[in-house]
């Protein structure tokens, strides 16, 4: 998807459009997994405010997690965005209140590192501005996990993927109005592929989160760096430089310490609730 949205850039297609045409995959793909699961009825919430929200937040980091793969090379640009984790621990830390212990800080600490390695700032090596804009763009989608793990206190994922979706397309849709283009037909190849990905990842994902773990699923996302690098030299051309090589296995490995360390302190609390209701 992020490929797509890179090579749409190239033939004059703005990132509200990408936005726009992501969500109507979205959109179309959640409409579907409701009409052949739960139902419509099960769309019903009572917390119309927080979906907005969450969906205004979700759109916004969305953006800048666009713009930062138009600004950077793709292996950089998600490599950075492999810091969500780290963003993450520090907001459950500081918002929810969550207990971090050395384990997790350490890796926080280890993966800001892996960041700067990779930016190398005053190097010149990775545009200081779309490092930037990368950087904020994994804070603001740390940010949108802190709202959905609230949301999911009494939403299901189906209620919370589809409103997001559908609720979007209205504030996305009037932007349109002043920055919809006219494109050739391989544009719109473009962009229809990159509706199809985006909608089938948050399908797929939401299928494996279903299926296993988030311990054994979550890590998964990390070979995205394989493609990222893949198609960075294949349709742009981009290879990474040898900093990204240091720090994307750095903030790798910090947030798998991360998954792993959040797993094993779940699976202590639930044998320590199961000792309690035996005895």
């Amino acid at each position: 998807m992020f490929a797509l949205v890179k090579l749409a850039a190239t033939r004059g297609v703005n990132v509200v459009e990408s936005l726009f045409y992501r969500q109507c995959g979205s959109a179309l793909c959640a409409t579907a997994v409701v009409a052949g699961g739960s139902g419509f009825s099960s769309l019903r919430t009572e917390r119309v405010w927080a979906h907005v929200g969450r969906m205004g937040l979700g759109v916004f980091a969305m953006g800048l997690n666009f713009l930062a793969m138009i600004m950077l090379p793709l292996a950089e640009a998600t490599s950075i965005g492999f810091s969500v984790p780290i963003f993450s621990t520090v907001l459950a830390a500081s918002v929810l209140g969550e207990p971090t212990g050395r384990w997790r800080w350490g890796a926080v600490a280890a993966g800001f590192l892996g960041v700067l390695v990779i930016v190398q700032p005053g190097s010149g090596e990775v545009p200081l501005l779309g490092a930037s804009v990368a950087i904020a763009a994994a804070l603001l989608t740390a940010s949108v996990t802190i709202v959905i793990r609230r949301l999911g206190a009494t939403e299901k994922a189906t209620t919370t993927v589809f409103w997001f979706a559908a609720s979007s397309l209205v504030p996305l849709g009037l932007l349109m109005l002043g920055f919809a283009g006219a494109h050739d037909r391989t544009t719109w190849a473009i962009l229809a592929g990159m509706a199809l990905a985006g909608g089938l990842a948050q399908l797929t994902l939401t299928g494996a989160l279903r299926l296993a773990p988030v311990a054994l699923v979550m890590p998964m996302d990390y070979t995205s760096l394989l493609w990222a690098v893949l198609l960075g030299e294949w349709i742009f051309g981009e290879l990474p430089s040898p900093w990204t090589w240091i720090g994307a296995p750095i903030i790798i490995a910090s947030g798998l310490v991360i998954v792993w360390r959040e797993h094993h302190l779940r699976k202590r609390a639930a044998l320590s609730a199961a000792a309690q209701t035996t005895s």
